[in-house]
């Protein structure tokens, strides 16, 4: 029978070996889909046996060790990490990867270096259709073919399955998808250059020998010392430069000067013409407003003309200072390009480099002889006719007027406007000139009807013995001389004192009406005649003459007129 000691003594060690079950059970929970650390136990030729710590060993095929150099490296007894895909399979084995293992650690690797844009070592290992394979880690990877230098590159023979750094550019865990750029690393460590050779310029500086790479129509691309700068084409020179191609040549050495350097995007500005002074700084002491000079025409443009002035100075010819009779006419029917002209200053801005010039100014203006002839008799060619009016071209002269229609004649009659052709020789008088704009009259080379009334010494109130010339719904017309030259309108309210008499259907053409002159405005053109007014003063003086006694007598107003009409027919007999 054991002792109370010997008792004591064996809880004890059961004490102790439950607290190393304890730890070596908690050392054997494993999780599946995990990476987890595994004992290397024996190495075989198609396999490596590990010990997962769990109930029997794994193995893992040699071909997963082939992808590096980590086979030569395995020893028994070494741990790698190896990815646990289950416990225990259906044949009670355990089942892990190498390869997944190395996948899991390397997309984690890769979610890391995403983000901060670090450095990693590929190998470009194939070609396929956009681009390349490569791997990074044993993880398969895209490279578009944009993304494999700076420069497109004709052959790759020297990259292929050697070592490459790239940078990870996209990433999609869910569907296995990681684009890299090679071309990235090389910018970046290019720009790394370039920030470092810039430090060793400065604004201001004066370069002697910029190299032109290539040229453009906006600008020029230099290779200053290794770095490349731009020179845009409004600092090439002072003047206008059409292409800055006719002015250099790729290869050709430059004397610029750096205008502008950005150290945050390592660009770099460069300038010819601040070597040069500003020919527009004295441009106002070397020409003067309103004197007259001489220049090239280099360019025509839809607005206008340019003209070289000198080296570096340019004025604008606008359309409207052309041609004194056209203000909008096209350039090109006026001057031609590398034409000597003379032309005159009109305005200098200093501030904005721009100076306009006067074509026209230096040419005769018609417009100085034509205001001399307003109320006098010319000749126009009829150029067009519209709808209201002629359109024509003064014969000794290039300027051109309009012929309303109520200026062809004293009638105003629209249709006058048929009796004439495009081409046609007219004469006329110029009436008014106002904003270069010509109004010519016909009628007013003709006597004027309306004098019939001042010849005649007519004024208003008197009767006037008229001729039906035509019948309208609204009233009639009437020839007041008789020449038919005078044709006045009387409104249908006018035609009689009683309104059932007063229809125009009841008078015929060639009725003679005796009418009372009731506003006669000879300035205006503006003459009314009534009938029913001249009524009205004949039965008023009916009335007196023959009305004295006729209410003793009982005559009536019918008897009056009966017996007024027939002393008047007895009078004419």
């Amino acid at each position: 029978m054991a002792t109370e000691q010997e008792i004591k003594n064996n809880n004890s060690l059961l004490k102790e070996f439950q607290n190393l079950l304890d730890k070596d059970f908690k050392d054997r929970k494993l999780k599946e889909n995990e990476i987890i650390k595994a004992t290397v136990t024996e190495i075989t030729k198609n396999f490596i046996i590990v010990d997962c710590k769990a109930k029997m060993e794994g193995m893992i095929p040699i071909e997963e060790f082939k992808n590096d150099d980590e086979l030569s490296k395995i020893k028994i007894g070494s741990l790698i990490d190896v990815y646990l895909e289950r416990i225990e399979s259906f044949k009670g084995e355990i089942i892990i990867s190498r390869d997944k293992a190395r996948k899991m650690k390397a997309w984690k690797k890769l979610e890391k270096v995403f983000e901060t844009q670090e450095e990693m070592t590929g190998y470009i290992t194939g070609k396929v259709k956009g681009g390349f394979i490569t791997t990074v880690d044993g993880l398969p990877c895209f490279m578009p073919s944009s993304q494999i230098d700076i420069k497109p590159l004709k052959r790759i023979d020297h990259l292929l399955n050697t070592p490459v750094k790239v940078i990870a550019t996209r990433i999609d865990k869910n569907r296995g998808n990681v684009c890299v750029s090679r071309r990235a690393v090389l910018e970046k460590s290019k720009n790394a250059e370039i920030s470092e050779a810039i430090k060793n310029l400065k604004e201001g500086d004066i370069v002697e020998d910029a190299i032109v790479k290539a040229t453009t129509d906006w600008g020029i691309f230099l290779d200053i010392k290794g770095i490349d700068a731009l020179l845009h084409v409004s600092d090439l020179s002072h003047g206008r430069v059409k292409k800055p191609a006719d002015l250099v040549s790729v290869g050709q050495k430059l004397k610029v000067k750096i205008t502008k350097i950005d150290n945050e995007t390592n660009r770099v500005s460069a300038s010819v013409k601040a070597l040069t002074e500003d020919p527009y700084e004295n441009i106002d002491k070397k020409y003067k407003i309103g004197e007259i000079y001489e220049g090239t025409v280099t360019k025509i443009m839809d607005y206008g003309c340019f003209v070289k002035i000198e080296d570096g100075i340019e004025g604008l010819i606008h359309n409207s200072e052309l041609d004194w009779t056209n203000r909008n006419i096209r350039p090109s029917k006026v001057l031609s390009v590398s034409q000597n002209v003379k032309f005159k200053i009109v305005n200098i801005d200093k501030e904005t480099k721009r100076i306009s010039l006067s074509y026209k100014a230096t040419l005769k203006n018609p417009w100085d002889k034509i205001t001399s002839q307003i109320g006098k008799e010319v000749k126009i060619k009829i150029n067009s006719i519209t709808d209201k009016a002629i359109f024509g071209e003064l014969v000794d002269s290039k300027l051109s007027g309009m012929l309303h229609y109520k200026e062809i004649s004293y009638q105003e009659n629209i249709d006058d406007l048929k009796k004439f052709k495009k081409g046609e020789i007219l004469d006329v008088k110029i009436l008014e000139i106002k904003d270069d704009k010509i109004r010519f009259s016909k009628r007013a080379l003709e006597k004027d009807p309306l004098d019939w009334f001042k010849d005649n010494k007519k004024k208003v109130g008197d009767i006037v013995t008229t001729r039906i010339h035509e019948v309208l719904k609204t009233g009639v017309k009437v020839a007041v001389d008789q020449d038919k030259k005078l044709i006045v309108n009387i409104k249908k309210i006018d035609l009689a004192k009683d309104a059932a008499d007063a229809r125009p259907e009841v008078f015929s053409k060639g009725n003679v009406l005796d009418a009372k002159i009731t506003e006669l405005d000879l300035n205006n053109r503006r003459i009314k005649l009534s009938v029913k007014a001249a009524q009205i003063d004949e039965e008023k003086s009916l009335i007196a003459k023959f009305g004295e006694g006729a209410t003793k007598s009982g005559a009536t107003l019918k008897g009056i007129f009966e017996k007024a009409i027939g002393k008047k027919d007895k009078k004419e007999k």
